[in-house]
């Protein structure tokens, strides 16, 4: 484990983040730095296909959820 000096205004980026997702700073940050790296090696994926490949991997069932309009 090691420490990363990030700049003051992506720090502030990731802990209003943090509050939205409800996960801590790092885990955040972690998660950020996974995805985009995961982007790198897969340009032709979309943020939506990256993920889902991430929960099928992981053994997570997903299926589309249908939300009723009021």
């Amino acid at each position: 484990m090691g420490i990363v000096n990030i700049d003051d205004d992506l720090h502030d980026q990731l802990r209003k983040a943090s509050v939205v997702s409800c996960r801590s700073i790092n885990a955040q940050a972690a998660f950020w730095i996974k995805v985009g790296m995961l982007c790198e090696m897969s340009p032709t994926q979309s943020f939506n296909e990256i993920v889902a490949q991430e929960f099928r991997a992981a053994g997570v069932v997903t299926q589309a959820i249908k939300v009723a309009s009021a």
